[in-house]
């Protein structure tokens, strides 16, 4: 009797060891996410979401003119620069992800990915010793993939939302996969964090990276109505700076039409609105059209004050403090 306790014992000694183990090992970044490319407007990307603290610091990874790839389950972050870079190569997605396994450590098993390339080409891998469910799916321009979910269903719900979505913005259509898979139940353990990141050639500030495209929540009871919100800022700051960049390069009928649909977007955005109203003067007058320059001017003053005295100073604005002739 006392020999079958002390065994007894043991095994619990052994078990609340494990657990301890267990619960001191930082969470994986169980997730569903999608990899995709618009090989028209010159877009790769990659959403995820997660019940898991800042998953857009570990997941996302895209380069424009080449690809995108998500790294997750127990993601190895090397995966994603070092796909990137077998992509720019030519090498093909489902060899990049032969290649990321058969150099990787004994970990590989565990991991989960997407790659896409600028092209279109897609593969996807559930390592056996993933969560379940965990599984995904590909097909020209995107790659879905998820670890712990609550069924195959959320997946098939991202790839149909995706493929229907065909003709709308890359991000737009990324934001609908991923409430469509978070309809369908997502990750089996709740909500915490979701990512987008969207690459286009010269698609960042001033034209300096490719970046067009970067909005993350990583803590929020309500990650998707959080990353719809940024996600309109987003669009509208998106072709803000396209806008900008066409004006400073001295294209200035692209930069006139590219910054009345920024102004159109911001119209639902008001925290961004003065602003925008703001360059849309500058590039207004820019063009000739001084009469709807001072209107738009006038109008951005009224909506935030603040800018009269920017506007005092303003070189691009000197036109206008100018008596017309």
């Amino acid at each position: 009797m006392r020999a079958r306790t002390i065994v007894a014992l043991a095994l619990l000694v052994s078990i609340l060891a494990l657990a301890a183990t267990v619960l001191a090992a930082p969470p994986r970044p169980a997730t569903f996410s999608i990899v995709a490319a618009d090989s028209v407007a010159g877009e790769v990307g990659v959403a995820v979401a997660s019940r898991f603290f800042a998953v857009g610091s570990v997941v996302p990874y895209a380069r424009a003119g080449v690809g995108a790839v998500a790294t997750q389950a127990n993601a190895n972050g090397t995966w994603g620069p070092r796909g990137l870079d077998l992509l720019a190569q030519g090498v093909l997605p489902d060899e990049t992800l032969r290649v990321l396994i058969r150099t990787d450590d004994a970990g590989h098993n565990d991991r989960q990915a997407g790659i896409v390339t600028a092209g279109g080409r897609s593969a996807t891998h559930t390592g056996a010793g993933c969560n379940s469910w965990a599984g995904g799916r590909s097909g020209p321009g995107y790659a879905v993939q998820g670890n712990i979910l609550v069924g195959e269903r959320v997946v098939a719900a991202m790839e149909a939302s995706f493929v229907a979505s065909k003709g709308k913005r890359l991000a737009e259509r990324l934001l609908a996969a991923l409430k469509a898979g978070d309809a369908e139940g997502g990750d089996s353990r709740g909500r915490q964090s979701a990512a987008i990141l969207v690459c286009r050639e010269h698609g960042g500030f001033n034209g300096y990276s490719d970046r067009a495209i970067d909005i993350r929540v990583d803590d929020s009871p309500d990650p998707f109505g959080e990353i719809s919100r940024l996600l309109g800022m987003a669009l509208v700051n998106d072709e803000w700076n396209q806008a900008w960049t066409a004006f400073t390069q001295q294209r200035l009928p692209e930069a006139l039409k590219l910054q009345e649909s920024a102004a159109g977007r911001a119209e639902a955005q008001p925290a961004m609105l003065p602003e925008v109203l703001y360059d849309l003067a500058v590039i207004r007058l820019a063009n000739g059209d001084r009469t709807r320059a001072e209107a738009a001017l006038a109008r951005a003053i009224r909506l935030n004050p603040k800018l009269a005295a920017q506007a005092e100073k303003d070189t691009d604005l000197a036109p206008l403090r100018a008596k017309p002739k």
